[in-house]
Parts: structure tokens; sequence; C-alpha cells
């Protein structure tokens, strides 16, 4: 049995940060590369999607701390380069689509 993408994303979130997907809320966002943070000439690839979560989140198994990061801010904290090539600009996008259609601008999203 091969695990599907949104099957090892809920997994991890259950078992990293003890929270879950609220179901019927994951979109999918496209699949990524960067260089690998710890594994010089290493690629990690993977797939991104968008959800809503569900429960408290609080760091288990591997996860030493967590940290929430504004996408917008100049950050002091070393992200990984998946993180910063990838996961923050969407970030950035998904924020300012969000603004746009909150404000009735969602005319712009389909032109």
């Amino acid at each position: 049995d091969s695990e599907s993408h949104l099957d090892a994303l809920e997994r991890e979130l259950r078992e990293e940060l003890c929270c879950s997907v609220q179901h019927g809320s994951s979109a999918f966002l496209g699949t990524f590369s960067a260089p690998a943070a710890n594994e010089p000439g290493a690629l990690v690839e993977a797939a991104l999607y968008r959800v809503t979560l569900e429960g408290t989140i609080s760091a288990a198994s591997e996860i030493g701390e967590i940290i929430w990061l504004d996408p917008e801010s100049h950050n002091e904290v070393e992200l990984a380069p998946f993180t910063s090539r990838h996961v923050l600009p969407i970030a950035r996008e998904v924020r300012v689509l969000r603004e746009l259609t909150r404000a009735g601008h969602t005319r712009l999203l389909t032109d």
C-alpha cells in the first residue's frame, strides 16, 4: 500500500503536531523541490496543500519547538530552502487571495 500525499500529511500532523485536517478543507497547491536543509547535495520534493486544522497544535515526536511566522515579514529565523523558496511565497499569495475575496473582489480572481 502506497500512502497518498494527503494521507501522509494527515498522519504527520497527528504524529508531529497533535492536530488533524478538517474534513473537506484540503486544496492541492502543487509539487515543488528545493535543496535539503541538512543534507548537502540532496533535494527535497513535497506536495503542498492548504488545509484548515482542527485541535490544539502542540509539538510532539521529532518536533522540538513551534514558532509562528508572518509570511510578509523578514524573519530572523533561519529557514529551510524549501520553506523560504516555496512555502512562504505561496502563503503570501493565499493571504492576498483571501483578502481580495473578503473585500468582494472575486471578479479579479476570475478575469
